[in-house]
């Protein structure tokens, strides 16, 4: 008998329509800005094919050169403005929920963590682009968008 899968989560409440939150997190052209970990990583290139069994690939590495990785996943399920489901090339899933607060849009991501980096790293990892992505979000009048 297999022993149950852990899963690790991340969340934040991004001030923000629902439409501006799923544009955001959906088109490749957002990804790039706001799918970094910290200020020393990009996400220099991004591809999105936002449907079941559509592929999305992207590049994250550390600015100097020194580190990056290739992350792709598949689509099992999208549900506009409510749930993203996939299965990560190693073969890992993810869920993450959209919910409408009064607040603004809750973003609830659970995956499950790969046994290379310990648990803890995994969730702050996840944690910091989501924060990241509320912060993009939120200024998206800026001219950075």
């Amino acid at each position: 008998m297999n022993p149950p899968k852990i899963l690790l989560n991340a969340e934040t409440i991004v001030h923000a329509t629902m439409e501006t939150v799923w544009e955001t997190w959906t088109n490749p052209q957002y990804i790039k800005l706001w799918n970094n970990v910290s200020s020393d990583w990009h996400t220099p290139w991004a591809e999105n094919d936002m449907r079941v069994g559509g592929k999305m690939v992207l590049r994250m590495e550390a600015k100097d050169g020194s580190a990056g990785f290739d992350f792709e996943v598949i689509y099992d399920e999208v549900i506009l403005g409510r749930k993203i489901s996939y299965t990560v090339s190693d073969g890992r899933v993810t869920t993450i929920w959209f919910t409408k607060t009064p607040e603004g849009v809750k973003l609830t991501e659970e995956f499950e963590p790969t046994t290379q980096k310990p648990a803890a790293f995994q969730q702050a990892f996840c944690q910091s682009i989501l924060n990241n992505f509320k912060t993009c979000v939120e200024n998206r009048g800026n001219s950075v968008f």
